[in-house]
């Protein structure tokens, strides 16, 4: 989402409630100046694309037999 920084200044709990869910990027005069974001959200991102990274037809010996080996 974008908006202006007067935009930002006239509602600014709106947009701190909104950057928890996605980035908001500020501008004047219409170019991009700041982004406001979740700092956590890395960790969230991360902690999902760890979902779904063991086949299912796995059992989690066999996967942590498998990271052994690796090492």
């Amino acid at each position: 989402m974008s908006i202006t920084a007067t935009e930002l200044k006239l509602n600014l709990g709106k947009y701190l409630l909104l950057a928890e869910k996605e980035d908001v990027f500020i501008t004047k005069n219409g170019k991009i100046v700041a982004k406001l974001t979740n700092p956590f959200q890395d960790r969230v991102s991360m902690a999902q694309s760890l979902f779904g990274s063991v086949p299912a037809e796995m059992t989690l010996e066999e996967a942590q037999e498998e990271r052994r080996n690796k090492i």
